[in-house]
Protein backbone atom coordinates (compact mmCIF):
# COMPACT_ATOMS: atom_id res chain seq x y z
CA UNK A 1 0.00 0.00 0.00
CA UNK A 2 1.19 3.50 -0.77
CA UNK A 3 1.47 6.21 1.86
CA UNK A 4 2.39 9.86 1.70
CA UNK A 5 4.59 11.02 4.54
CA UNK A 6 4.04 14.75 4.78
CA UNK A 7 6.78 16.88 6.31
CA UNK A 8 5.36 19.98 7.92
CA UNK A 9 7.72 22.75 8.91
CA UNK A 10 6.79 24.28 12.23
CA UNK A 11 9.56 26.25 13.87
CA UNK A 12 7.79 26.50 17.19
CA UNK A 13 7.08 22.77 17.32
CA UNK A 14 10.53 21.26 17.19
CA UNK A 15 13.39 23.62 16.70
CA UNK A 16 14.69 26.87 18.11
CA UNK A 17 15.57 28.37 14.73
CA UNK A 18 14.78 27.96 11.02
CA UNK A 19 17.27 25.91 9.01
CA UNK A 20 18.69 28.97 7.24
CA UNK A 21 19.96 30.15 10.64
CA UNK A 22 21.71 26.86 11.51
CA UNK A 23 25.48 26.41 11.45
CA UNK A 24 26.67 25.14 8.03
CA UNK A 25 27.82 21.82 9.54
CA UNK A 26 24.34 21.26 11.02
CA UNK A 27 22.67 21.98 7.68
CA UNK A 28 25.07 19.56 5.99
CA UNK A 29 24.35 16.84 8.57
CA UNK A 30 20.60 17.34 8.11
CA UNK A 31 20.82 17.14 4.31
CA UNK A 32 23.12 14.09 4.51
CA UNK A 33 20.55 12.41 6.75
CA UNK A 34 17.80 13.11 4.23
CA UNK A 35 19.90 11.74 1.36
CA UNK A 36 20.80 8.60 3.32
CA UNK A 37 17.17 7.99 4.25
CA UNK A 38 16.18 8.32 0.58
CA UNK A 39 18.96 5.94 -0.49
CA UNK A 40 17.90 3.37 2.14
CA UNK A 41 14.26 3.51 1.06
CA UNK A 42 15.24 3.27 -2.61
CA UNK A 43 17.49 0.24 -1.90
CA UNK A 44 14.64 -1.52 -0.05
CA UNK A 45 12.26 -0.80 -2.94
CA UNK A 46 9.95 1.23 -0.70
CA UNK A 47 10.60 4.72 -2.09
CA UNK A 48 8.26 5.93 -4.81
CA UNK A 49 9.20 9.62 -4.64
CA UNK A 50 10.54 12.21 -2.23
CA UNK A 51 10.78 15.96 -2.70
CA UNK A 52 11.37 19.09 -0.71
CA UNK A 53 9.17 22.06 -1.50
CA UNK A 54 9.94 25.75 -1.88
CA UNK A 55 8.73 27.99 0.92
CA UNK A 56 5.30 29.58 0.94
CA UNK A 57 6.79 32.89 -0.18
CA UNK A 58 7.31 31.26 -3.59
CA UNK A 59 3.84 29.70 -3.81
CA UNK A 60 1.08 30.82 -6.15
CA UNK A 61 -2.61 30.58 -5.35
CA UNK A 62 -4.86 29.66 -8.27
CA UNK A 63 -8.65 29.79 -8.44
CA UNK A 64 -10.98 29.31 -11.35
CA UNK A 65 -14.70 29.23 -12.06
CA UNK A 66 -14.06 26.95 -15.04
CA UNK A 67 -15.29 29.52 -17.55
CA UNK A 68 -12.94 32.48 -17.43
CA UNK A 69 -9.18 32.81 -17.11
CA UNK A 70 -7.83 31.52 -13.81
CA UNK A 71 -6.92 34.03 -11.13
CA UNK A 72 -3.30 33.60 -10.01
CA UNK A 73 -1.98 35.46 -6.99
CA UNK A 74 1.19 35.30 -4.96
CA UNK A 75 -0.39 36.52 -1.74
CA UNK A 76 -1.50 37.68 0.64
CA UNK A 77 -0.72 34.49 2.49
CA UNK A 78 -2.54 33.45 5.62
CA UNK A 79 -0.62 34.16 8.80
CA UNK A 80 0.78 30.76 9.66
CA UNK A 81 3.68 29.27 11.53
CA UNK A 82 3.46 25.96 9.67
CA UNK A 83 3.80 24.99 6.04
CA UNK A 84 4.27 21.93 3.87
CA UNK A 85 8.04 21.50 3.50
CA UNK A 86 8.28 18.22 1.63
CA UNK A 87 7.05 14.68 1.29
CA UNK A 88 7.91 11.07 0.68
CA UNK A 89 5.67 8.61 -1.11
CA UNK A 90 6.42 5.08 0.01
CA UNK A 91 5.03 1.73 -1.05
CA UNK A 92 5.14 -0.53 1.99
CA UNK A 93 3.51 -3.69 3.31
CA UNK A 94 1.74 -2.09 6.26
CA UNK A 95 0.71 1.10 7.99
CA UNK A 96 3.12 0.15 10.77
CA UNK A 97 6.04 0.26 8.33
CA UNK A 98 4.95 3.69 7.09
CA UNK A 99 4.92 4.88 10.72
CA UNK A 100 8.42 3.43 11.26
CA UNK A 101 9.74 5.40 8.28
CA UNK A 102 7.97 8.56 9.49
CA UNK A 103 9.56 8.15 12.92
CA UNK A 104 12.99 7.78 11.34
CA UNK A 105 12.42 10.92 9.27
CA UNK A 106 11.15 12.81 12.33
CA UNK A 107 14.43 12.18 14.13
CA UNK A 108 16.52 14.03 11.51
CA UNK A 109 19.40 15.94 13.10
CA UNK A 110 19.04 19.64 13.75
CA UNK A 111 21.26 22.20 15.46
CA UNK A 112 24.13 20.60 17.36
CA UNK A 113 23.01 17.18 16.06
CA UNK A 114 19.96 17.06 18.29
CA UNK A 115 17.04 15.13 16.69
CA UNK A 116 14.43 17.71 15.76
CA UNK A 117 11.33 15.55 16.21
CA UNK A 118 9.53 17.26 13.36
CA UNK A 119 5.94 16.40 12.59
CA UNK A 120 5.47 13.83 9.82
CA UNK A 121 1.87 13.13 8.85
CA UNK A 122 1.22 9.61 7.52
CA UNK A 123 -1.67 9.30 5.07
CA UNK A 124 -2.72 6.37 2.93
CA UNK A 125 -2.98 7.15 -0.76
CA UNK A 126 -6.43 6.16 -1.90
CA UNK A 127 -7.12 4.63 -5.26
CA UNK A 128 -9.87 5.87 -7.53
CA UNK A 129 -13.04 3.82 -7.79
CA UNK A 130 -13.30 1.58 -10.87
CA UNK A 131 -14.38 3.45 -14.01
CA UNK A 132 -17.49 1.28 -14.43
CA UNK A 133 -19.09 2.49 -11.20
Amino acid sequence: MKYMLIKTYSEAAYCDSPIHEWEPKDIEAHIDFQRTLGEQLAASGELVEAQGLAGPDQARIVSSDGRSAPVVTDGPFPETKEFLAGYWIVDVDSAERAVEIAAQASAAPGPRGKPIGEYIEVRAIMSAPPADQ
